[in-house]
């Protein structure tokens, strides 16, 4: 990876980002809920940040009256 762009982001990033806890990220791993796609570095969870920006799209439905 050459650019900082393409650096993955740590689960505190995609919780700032997300405006959520840490807790809540494990949590929805956990259970099997939902969440970003993540995957392990070593004992780490790391983000790409394609994929927490794919997962906020695929959330957003607009509902028209």
């Amino acid at each position: 990876m050459s650019e900082i762009s393409d650096r993955l982001w740590t689960v505190q990033e995609v919780s700032e980002y997300l405006g959520v806890s840490v807790a809540t990220l494990y949590g929805w791993r956990s259970a099997g809920v939902g969440g970003p796609p993540c995957r392990r570095v070593g004992a780490r969870l790391r983000y790409r940040p394609q994929d927490v920006r794919e997962w906020v799209a695929s959330l957003s439905t607009e509902v028209w009256s």
